[in-house]
């Protein structure tokens, strides 16, 4: 039953589910998620722990960087994530989307451009 329930608390956080939903889109480094949602990179780390140790999310680490992307392994994903998806929709997840693709544009695939964004007040 505790596993039960954790998978639910790792799907009841605003945070997680605009995480997940930005990763439907396929496998992003920690620094999409961060410029993507205007948070801290610890905080956004905490987020990704729980949703991995849920096992909603995988990653790999690429240089010195982690990317996470959705893990579909288990029953259990397979048939949470998808409903969770279909339902996290509205104006947060849209502007989530919309940051995400001015940041990767920014970075023209050359690493990451986090530090193009340091002054930012969200990142200080």
């Amino acid at each position: 039953m505790e596993k039960t329930l954790y998978l639910f608390k790792a799907l009841s956080d605003e945070t997680r589910l605009r995480i997940l939903k930005l990763l439907e889109g396929g496998e992003l480094c920690v620094c999409d998620i961060t410029a993507a949602l205007e948070m801290n990179q610890p905080n956004i780390s905490f987020h990704l722990a729980i949703l991995k140790d849920a096992g909603f999310i995988k990653d790999r680490k690429k240089g010195r960087w982690n990317h996470y992307d959705l893990d579909f392994s288990a029953i259990t994903s397979r048939i949470l994530l998808p409903t969770a998806l279909e339902g996290a929709t509205g104006e947060k997840v849209a502007e989530d989307k919309k940051r995400l693709e001015e940041f990767r544009a920014a970075k023209g695939g050359n690493g990451c451009a986090l530090k193009q964004y340091a002054n930012k007040e969200m990142y200080r």
